[in-house]
């Protein structure tokens, strides 16, 4: 959430952010500054009453060990009159306050200074791709859905039967793919310092809204609804939620966390031949990376998150390029991004597998999360998070991308954790 000091001391450089993103609603911030200017103005008067009413309190006190019974009645009438009138005032400002919130967190994060202009995706910039070269498959080359029905690694007939459309079932050696995954990723993010916690999946409307998430204009989260939960789109929302109202003490930051967990998304609107097989799915195993990091260090840290991420994906032999989100194209709670796609050989398609995020202190202001620095006042961390890595894509363009006449071969850095060497 942006914080109306900001707004306040630097309302044109907020304006000229916003429109980057191509932010629709610019009016907001010179409402939010208005509803501020009638808050302090308030407080103000408030402020004037209460300190004239510590200034009566003290003299009644006085006056009563002076023996001046009367005249400290008569303050006192005066000390209960203003009381009276500051409750209205109290009122009135609580009401203010609330209603600054209110404008404030439908105001998106403001983009970097590092974000390109742009409207939508065909805009984004290319920053890096590696030098493996998209597979030659020949006119044979079959997708992976076509793939996972002739190896019987997934069944999307039997998820369709049991929940619905993008809930797929994995078996056999599709299943021990899915877990050779997950266990590779995470014993590289513990190799690279990240503490590896299970959290829960269902998280409560505090923790989806401390992260960005809440309010949920899209309508892309599952919502249950009798106990008010959410199911997670993302690990990010309960691990960065572990710091929600902590001050952690700056000697220990960075804090770096991983999970795996299933991911839930409605996908709303999602429809056609893009939408076929792993390509977009409701339910998805991922495996999530987050740092609460020192605001001087967080976009160095960007930069190595990317760089890890990259090692995972080249790990794998794949084909990927690295995109530097527009502003149009970034998340709500987003100050930089970078994309990660491969490129899936039969689809002859590039696959969307990891998006890393820098979020500054927009999500930290909403989740009460501040550093302290010696005896300095506690202030906003900054957070950030990748996936590290999405498993449906990346399972998508491994089947594609290694078919070979006699089946399909296991990345070797895989094989440890699956036990085969291909799939016959």
């Amino acid at each position: 959430m942006l914080s109306i000091q900001y707004l306040r001391e630097h309302r044109d450089e907020a304006l000229q952010r916003l429109a980057i993103r191509n932010f629709p609603q610019p009016e907001l911030v010179g409402k939010a500054l208005d509803l501020d200017e009638e808050r302090r103005h308030v407080q103000g008067e408030l402020d004037t009453l209460l300190a004239e009413q510590n200034t009566l309190a003290k003299q009644i006190g006085q006056l009563f060990r002076d023996g001046k019974k009367d005249e400290a009645n008569d303050l006192k009438n005066k000390s209960t009159a203003l009381k009276e009138s500051v409750k209205p005032l109290e009122h009135r400002l609580a009401e203010a306050q609330k209603a600054i919130r209110e404008v404030l967190v439908q105001l998106p994060n403001t983009p970097s200074v590092r974000v390109p202009p742009g409207t939508t995706e065909d805009e984004n910039e290319q920053v890096y791709r590696n030098e493996v070269q998209e597979p030659a498959l020949g006119e044979n080359a079959r997708a992976h859905w076509d793939l996972a029905k002739q190896y019987e690694l997934i069944d999307f007939e039997l998820g369709n039967k049991v929940t619905g459309a993008g809930f797929p079932v994995y078996k056999g050696k599709g299943a021990k793919l899915q877990r050779a995954l997950i266990s590779y990723f995470l014993d590289e993010a513990a190799k690279q310092g990240y503490e590896e916690s299970q959290p829960p999946i269902l998280v409560n409307e505090d923790s989806g809204f401390g992260t960005g998430q809440l309010p949920d204009k899209e309508g892309q989260m599952y919502h249950m609804q009798l106990d008010d939960y959410y199911l997670v789109p993302t690990a990010e929302v309960p691990l960065t939620n572990y710091y929600r109202d902590v001050i952690v003490d700056a000697g220990n930051l960075p804090v770096k966390l991983t999970a795996y967990t299933p991911c839930f998304r409605r996908e709303a609107g999602s429809y056609g031949k893009d939408v076929r097989g792993l390509n977009r799915l409701h339910q998805f195993d991922k495996v999530e990376i987050v740092q609460i990091q020192h605001p001087d260090r967080s976009y160095d840290t960007l930069e190595e998150m990317k760089d890890y991420v990259a090692s995972l994906v080249e790990s794998l032999g794949l084909p990927f390029r690295i995109m530097k989100l527009c502003g149009g194209d970034m998340s709500f709670a987003s100050a930089l991004t970078y994309d990660f796609e491969v490129f899936a050989g039969a689809q002859r398609k590039w696959l969307e597998v990891s998006s890393v995020s820098n979020f500054e202190a927009f999500q930290a202001q909403r989740l009460q999360l501040r550093f302290r620095e010696g005896k300095q006042k506690p202030r906003p961390a900054h957070t950030l998070n990748g996936s590290a890595l999405a498993l449906p894509r990346i399972v998508a363009a491994l089947l594609e991308n290694n078919q070979t006449e006699k089946g399909i071969a296991i990345p070797e850095v895989l094989v440890p954790y699956t036990g085969f060497e291909s799939i016959k």
